[in-house]
């Protein structure tokens, strides 16, 4: 098994309800996303996966839809808050998309770390698909 990770950034401001008093209020943070892709066999080339195409399928996704955005009114969250939860899911699912349509490799996202600050994230581990 391998995996390989990116790093992205990305601003963007939301308003939580029921979670804590700050939170309540409409605040922003200069998030930074980490995304796994695993796999278990290495192209002719040696590698997993192009570290490109990987950072393509992450910058679909963080910077042309949630970047400088209010989270809260993208359609993706209009029947759930953006919290750090469901934005690592939200991107974990995005950019699986992407990488199906687009890479003969096939990895998988492994996990999405989303960090909020320098010391609080949330991390999603999507369920693996069982094809037959």
């Amino acid at each position: 098994m391998f995996e390989l990770k990116v790093k992205t950034r990305f601003a963007g401001a939301h308003q939580l309800a029921m979670v804590g008093r700050k939170c309540e209020n409409l605040h922003g943070h200069n998030w930074q996303v980490e995304v796994y892709v695993k796999g278990d066999q290495l192209n002719d080339a040696g590698v997993l996966a192009d570290f490109g195409d990987i950072k393509r399928a992450v910058r679909a996704v963080v910077d042309e839809e949630l970047d400088h955005q209010f989270l809260n009114e993208l359609p993706a969250f209009e029947d759930n808050q953006p919290t750090s939860e469901l934005i690592a899911v939200y991107i974990a699912g995005k950019v699986q998309a992407y990488l199906d349509k687009n890479l003969d490799e096939k990895v998988v996202v492994s996990r999405v770390m989303a960090w909020e600050s320098d010391d609080a994230c949330a991390i999603y581990y999507p369920t693996p698909v069982v094809t037959q």
